[in-house]
């Protein structure tokens, strides 16, 4: 199983790109991310780049890959569709995908949807109910889920047409992602 993290916008209500955000401790979000996929069962990371793609590739850690959309510009879709598609080459049936702006995700919500993991896997995290981050694409929805995503719509519809597995995760964090600084 792998780890996506989607880092490849400009961030516009943020005030710029998230790839290049960090706490007010120094650590990068995207280190934050690449360490809840791991420790939270991920055996591989991948990091989606786009805005400002030379300088936040200093911030991710050692031994996580990078991909770069070059049309991350078009939107959210433009990453998820190109991290898939760095996935496909290679030996993993699921992927767990996580945006950036999740700095506060706990490896134990990564673990929870990432059990799971099955080639025809679909599964999202909820809190109280709400969709969220992170999300599991099994091997069989990569193809599918990037021709059926457009713009800033990413997954979504997909899962639920799909009828995506549900999993609670409200009692281990919000599920807030950061849209403002």
């Amino acid at each position: 199983m792998s780890g996506l993290v989607l880092a490849a916008g400009a961030g516009r209500r943020f005030g710029g790109p998230k790839a290049l955000a960090r706490t007010p401790a120094g650590t990068s979000w995207i280190a934050l991310a690449a360490r809840a996929l791991s420790e939270g069962g991920c055996h591989d990371v991948t990091v989606v780049l786009g805005a400002e793609a030379d300088a936040a590739s200093a911030l991710v850690p050692t031994g996580v890959s990078i991909v770069r959309a070059e049309d991350w510009a078009t939107g959210v879709a433009a990453s998820l569709r190109a991290g898939l598609g760095a996935m496909a080459s290679g030996p993993s049936i699921s992927v767990v995908v996580l945006p950036v702006d999740t700095p506060d995700v706990p490896r134990a919500a990564v673990a929870r949807v990432a059990r799971r993991a099955s080639a025809d896997a679909l599964v999202q995290a909820t809190y109280g109910g709400a969709p969220g981050h992170p999300v599991l694409l099994g091997r069989d929805h990569w193809g599918p889920v990037a021709a059926s995503i457009r713009g800033d719509i990413g997954a979504r519809p997909y899962l639920i047409a799909q009828d995506a597995q549900l999993v609670e995760c409200g009692d281990l964090w919000s599920g807030v992602d950061h849209d403002e600084r």
